[in-house]
């Protein structure tokens, strides 16, 4: 799934691709992609203007004239790539922005978990799925101390709390067991129980981590590209993830992969701290 990263990778890469183009049509070709009304969806955006693209964690914001902006979250496979107009159809293709100059923005989705939703410019953090999330990693707002009551309150593990982006929004898999790793705290610890001095460890590394990540252009493991079609570049970094039964980078202990909830997780089981 892109992470924060790879979505504002994708904003960056997009931005210039689209920005002050007006959109002529919009083809749904699987109209469940859109989570508001679809019909409102193609009515409101026909004729609007491409002013901007924002984002919030996962997010994309893309702002068009007339105060309204598409609320879009790529999910696992969600990509956007510009195009002629006239160009063949890929069968993942599920949603068409078909610009005044003859160019496409389309959207494909291998999984079509993917959704987009249209609301009043400004409203997204009431309105959406923001609403639920905590701040982002190098955000004025994400502050040790913040970060420490946060944890403090969390009786579940460190893995579990850093990835339910209501304490810190934007980390996924991949980014929890690299600062895990790069923090040395092993991933089953109690949240409220890592101490004062290690969280906030954990709260620098989740900020240089994502910088660099960010000016990386994200992690391709999988599917991902951004909107140019091109690959990330932080996997040549990765430590833990990805890399079970190798020897830790650090003290030479071979890695082991556990589930998490359900979610695959690496390790040093030797220099990853488990404070229960």
């Amino acid at each position: 799934m892109p992470e924060m990263p790879e979505v504002e990778t994708v904003r960056r890469t997009l931005l210039p691709l689209i920005k002050g183009k007006t959109i002529k049509e919009i083809t749904l070709w699987y109209p469940k992609i859109i989570a508001s009304d679809p019909t409102e969806f193609v009515q409101k955006l026909t004729g609007q203007e491409v002013v901007a693209i924002d984002r919030y964690a996962k997010y994309l914001l893309i702002r068009l004239s007339n105060d309204l902006t598409v609320v879009s979250h790529l999910r696992m496979e969600g990509k956007y790539r510009l195009v002629d107009v006239a160009a063949p159809k890929d069968k993942h293709d599920h949603v068409q922005f078909a610009f005044t100059d003859n160019t496409a923005l389309r959207y494909n989705d291998v999984r079509k978990f993917g959704r987009m939703q249209l609301v009043k410019t400004g409203t997204e953090k009431r309105t959406t799925g923001i609403s639920k999330l905590g701040f982002e990693p190098n955000s004025h707002k994400f502050t040790v101390a913040y970060f420490a009551n946060c944890l403090k309150h969390k009786k579940k593990n460190i893995k579990n709390t850093l990835l339910d982006q209501s304490v810190v929004a934007g980390l996924g898999n991949i980014y929890v067991d690299e600062v895990l790793w790069l923090t040395r705290i092993h991933p089953l610890s109690m949240a409220n129980k890592i101490p004062p001095s290690r969280v906030k460890q954990l709260h620098d590394n989740i900020n240089s981590l994502i910088k660099l990540a960010i000016a990386e252009r994200g992690t391709t493991v999988h599917t991902y590209l951004d909107a140019n079609g091109e690959t990330g570049g932080f996997q040549k970094m990765l430590r833990v993830y990805g890399h079970k039964g190798e020897p830790c980078a650090r003290c030479g202990t071979p890695l082991e992969k556990i589930k998490v909830n359900g979610r695959g997780t690496t390790y040093c089981p030797k220099c990853q701290v488990n404070y229960q």
